[in-house]
């Protein structure tokens, strides 16, 4: 029986994929279930698996755009299971002896050569030549001498020319490769979100010490007790949440000529994953806890790691965190992924002088950037957020966690 395998739905607003990569060959032999190919949608990359084992026949391209429920491989369910073990021993077992005969000329090759002779003369200028040169300030070395035994002489080096610095011998390779559907697409939200809003950028600063000796004293108990880690993205999305709930416009968005406000903070969080960019949803962020964060933002970093994101998972938000820090960045404009109309970006902790009290300390400081759009935010609003933010960060004792931090943390 031929079975023919259709290009399943992602997603509900997804009509084409495309092939990203077989993982198969015309003709092999595949188990049910096994995955076949990766196929990229406009806002994921999934795994296609066999529906039936057997031998498969390809009917499209790596790269090919192809419609949901379009017929992209069949596989004959009838095909019996090769079995290739004892001829693919054979060809190692045999593989060493063939490498073995081969070796012996090699060696007789490299015996019978010699290095050429260099005469000690050569590279080194007749006293003519070097004046020449040295008024042409011409490195010797640069010159290949014709005289004998290689030396400079007068005519040499009053035909050397100076290098103008012009570069040779390196490699001048370029690569030509099509983006993916999901980089095409990531390119053309960016582009339509800096054309299509009236986006600024604010900044402020951040004190993260009181932030560090909460996690300096409860980070190893946090972690024997609810198996995550105690990171920075639990607090600043619990500042965001806060400064959300007293600034929000920032937690709407735009549709024509209306605006939707919503009641919830669906915090879309940016994370890196082998594909690209990935931006992954925390649902109701605003009734998780420290730990319940930790470890949604744990498990959906997984998942992007390991290729295993749906669009689910990526559909949606609210408001997006970008934390650019993890990768050394001082300082940045996030761009809005729209159709929300605020991000927030977080940057890297350096030890810096501050004025405290009249008084000049060092402490870790990390500077955040808000970009939002003006459109839907006015600036007192946007303003008004970010030093929200701050707050809760500079207090998180009191803001983020009523005084009781054991509780908070489920300690």
């Amino acid at each position: 029986m031929i079975l023919e395998m259709k290009v399943p739905s992602p997603g509900e607003s997804i009509t084409e994929v495309e092939i990203a990569t077989w993982l198969v060959k015309d003709g092999d032999y595949v188990e049910k279930d096994q995955a076949i190919a990766e196929v990229d949608s406009d806002k994921a990359t999934l795994e296609l698996p066999a529906e039936a084992s057997g031998v498969i026949t390809l009917k499209a391209e790596e790269g090919d755009a192809v419609k949901v429920g379009q017929v992209v491989c069949l596989i004959d369910t009838d095909a019996a299971k090769p079995d290739g073990a004892a001829p693919a021993k054979e060809e190692k077992e045999e593989a060493p002896k063939a490498e073995e005969k081969k070796e012996e000329p090699k060696k007789e090759e490299t015996k019978k050569e010699a290095p050429a002779e260099k005469s000690y003369a050569a590279g080194t200028p007749s006293p003519a030549a070097k004046k020449i040169l040295d008024e042409k300030n011409i490195d010797p070395a640069t010159v290949t001498g014709t005289g004998k035994g290689g030396r400079i002489t007068k005519d040499d080096a009053v035909n050397a020319k100076a290098s103008m610095g012009t570069p040779t011998g390196g490699n001048r390779g370029s690569e030509r490769s099509k983006l993916s559907m999901l980089r095409r697409k990531v390119a053309e939200r960016l582009v339509s979100a800096k054309n299509e809003t009236a986006m600024l950028t604010t900044f402020n600063e951040v004190n993260m010490t009181p932030i560090n000796k909460i996690r300096s004293e409860y980070k190893d108990a946090f972690k024997n007790k609810h198996g995550v880690g105690l990171g920075f993205m639990s607090f600043f999305t619990k500042a965001v949440v806060r400064a959300l709930q007293l600034y929000p416009d920032v937690n709407s968005m735009i549709d024509g000529d209306y605006k939707i406000s919503y009641d919830f903070c669906d915090i879309s969080v940016a994370v890196s994953g082998p594909k690209g960019l990935m931006v992954p949803v925390v649902r109701n962020a605003e009734a998780l806890t420290f730990r319940g964060i930790e470890s949604e933002i744990k498990r959906l970093a997984t998942r992007a790691r390991d290729g295993q994101i749906t669009v689910d998972d990526m559909t949606g938000g609210t408001f997006t965190i970008s934390n650019g820090g993890v990768f050394g960045s001082m300082l940045s404009t996030p761009i809005i992924n729209p159709p929300q109309s605020g991000i927030l970006g977080m940057h890297n902790i350096i030890e810096r002088p501050i004025a405290v009290d009249g008084k000049v300390e060092i402490h870790p400081m990390m500077y955040v950037a808000l970009s939002y759009d003006h459109r839907i935010i006015d600036g007192k609003e946007s303003v008004g957020f970010l030093v929200a933010v701050k707050e809760g960060l500079e207090n998180p004792m009191e803001l983020l966690m009523d005084n009781n931090p054991k509780k908070a943390l489920e300690l």
